[in-house]
């Protein structure tokens, strides 16, 4: 799964279509996220300790990850996710590392 937590992504598809928001979560085991503002359901909580209120709240549900796509940070577009391996050096070491790339402009995600 190329989406991860605090990614910018844009809904592809369902009754949020042309959404944006940030990934609250991913959850990589099921292939789904949750994105803030999309996929919101409304809930019947009760109060559980005394002095909370209870009441209809909204609450984000899980999407599949499938259904949306990264946003670049600098060509501000939907994009796909490519992987680059890069010499990194760490504490003196070089390594090679993967780094998520976009495939329109070549920027780091």
């Amino acid at each position: 799964m190329n989406i991860r937590k605090d990614d910018k992504v844009v809904v592809l598809s369902g009754k949020d279509k042309g959404k944006e928001g940030t990934v609250l979560k991913a959850d990589p085991k099921n292939g789904k996220v949750i994105v803030s503002g999309v996929n919101v359901a409304t809930k019947h909580q009760k109060p559980r300790k005394q002095g909370e209120e209870g009441g209809i709240i909204k609450v984000e549900t899980p999407i599949y990850a499938s259904k949306v796509q990264v946003v670049c940070p600098k060509c501000g577009k939907a994009t796909r996710v490519g992987h680059v391996v890069r010499k990194v050096t760490i504490a003196g070491e070089e390594k090679n590392k993967s780094i998520r790339v976009c495939k329109k402009c070549g920027a780091d995600l």
